[in-house]
């Protein structure tokens, strides 16, 4: 009846998996925003360290994890695996729930499994600050703890909406030594424009990127941390999915589904990249990425090249785009709130092997409910949509009276949430739609030559 099943410390993994070693085929190439050729590591030099743009590219299968970054993750790590018996009882199911409870971490998420990662590479190399954006709070908070490690300073430009809502989040950035601006902001070109035409913008992840942007091209002693969607973020996720594996291995257990949350797509990718191999090895296993029906990238996106941010000056990403200039309603899931999703988990819907679903804010949160009441965990609406999943794969199982294996990725907890929670109890959400003709409009945005060569 054991619910929790850990792993030694020594058990934590040495080197990260790199599902690009093992795809079919390889991932179309970034390309320049400004010339539309492929991107080269010195165009990228300016933002980011050359260990991570070896990473971004790197075709090798696994990579070994540098022991000071060990060292730091092994504050929290490895994260446990939990039997979710009492949701199982609550729904009447024969299927078996597992999450991996990425919660414990100190920023309450998974995203430090990458921010360690990115500032150890950047203060390696001697750069002092780090620029970012972040969305719910949950990627800024990390980067700040990791930057406190590593000595590095840090400035992160948090979407508005999440700034106002989540004021704790930026608490906590500022605990850790963060400055943080609501963006968009009055501190960068690409803020101060957005701002002239609409004063009262409630921000967005590509916004924010702009501005991170801006800020680190216009230093030589700054570079720019992203926390979702390139390869290298994916690639340092990936011990989330190694370790549920072991954990998965020792009870004698095997996954039938494995779901995650997709915003931009690390933490997906960072739970099912390492089950995809056993996929491509010919397992008979099933991948769902959930995200917001208010931000619907892979159920309604088109696969394109678009940028990555709202001006147009990061580079030109083969993604599931609803259109750079898409601004998402204002959710309380912030992190989900991203125009574009991760090359890699673009890659994996358009070959079959990822499933994609949407759900809007109010069932989200019935779910967030449910497990919150049985389980003892309150999770970030983020995660919650990934519990959502789960319940109706449980009750799949249930009509079909199948007993299968489910695991998802409790991506982060609700503690900075209550704003939120507070206003699902009182009935005070609103669910929001995207009409397809706003979505038409979004994608009339993408810039010219866009389409990814088949």
């Amino acid at each position: 009846m054991d619910r929790h099943i850990s792993l030694p410390s020594d058990r934590l993994p040495r080197a990260w998996y790199n599902l690009q070693g093992d795809l079919p085929k390889p991932l179309p190439p970034y390309r320049h925003p400004g010339t539309g050729e492929p991107l080269t590591p010195d165009d990228l030099a300016p933002l980011f360290p050359m260990e991570l743009i070896k990473q971004e590219v790197s075709q090798e299968r696994w990579i070994d994890i540098p022991e000071p970054v060990r060292e730091k993750l092994g504050i929290w790590r490895p994260t446990p695996l939990v039997r979710a018996r009492f949701l199982e009882e609550a729904l009447g199911t024969p299927a078996r729930i597992y999450y991996k409870n990425e919660s414990v971490s100190p920023a309450g998420s998974h995203k430090p499994n990458s921010a360690i990662a990115q500032a150890y590479f950047n203060a390696a190399e001697g750069i002092r600050s780090l620029s970012t954006e972040t969305g719910a709070g949950q990627w800024g908070s990390s980067l700040a703890f990791a930057c406190a490690h590593f000595e590095v300073a840090c400035e992160v430009f948090m979407v508005r909406i999440s700034y106002d809502q989540k004021p704790y989040r930026r608490t906590l950035m500022q605990t850790w030594g963060a400055t943080v601006h609501a963006s968009p902001s009055p501190e960068t070109e690409a803020g101060r424009k957005v701002l002239a035409e609409n004063p009262d913008s409630t921000g967005s992840l590509g916004m924010a990127i702009s501005e991170a942007v801006e800020v680190a091209a216009g230093d030589p002693k700054t570079h720019y941390a992203l926390g979702s969607v390139l390869n290298h973020v994916c690639l340092h996720q990936s011990v989330i999915g190694l370790e549920a594996k072991e954990q998965l291995a020792s009870v004698g257990e095997e996954a039938d589904v494995v779901i995650g949350c997709a915003g931009g797509g690390s933490n997906f990718a960072g739970i099912a990249a390492p089950f995809v191999a056993d996929r491509l090895e010919g397992k008979s296993i099933r991948f769902l990425a959930v995200e917001p029906s208010a931000c619907p990238t892979l159920t309604r996106g088109r696969y394109a090249y678009d940028y990555g941010d709202l001006v147009g000056i990061a580079p030109l990403t083969p993604m599931l785009t609803l259109g750079h200039s898409f601004v998402p309603a204002g959710i309380h899931a912030g992190g989900l709130r991203y125009h574009g999703m991760s090359p890699l988990v673009s890659a994996l819907c358009q070959e079959g092997i990822v499933e994609a679903a949407a759900y809007d804010q109010g069932s989200v949160f019935d779910a967030a409910l449910l497990f919150s009441r049985t389980e003892g965990v309150l999770p970030a609406p983020e995660s919650a949509h990934a519990i959502k999943a789960a319940i109706d794969e449980a009750h799949r199982c249930t009509r079909e009276e199948k007993s299968e294996c489910i695991v998802f990725n409790l991506s982060g907890h609700g503690h900075f949430d209550l704003t939120a929670y507070q206003r699902y109890l009182a009935g005070d959400l609103v669910d929001a739609e995207l009409p397809e003709e706003d979505l038409a409009r979004q994608l009339d945005s993408l810039p010219e030559s866009s389409a990814i060569d088949a």
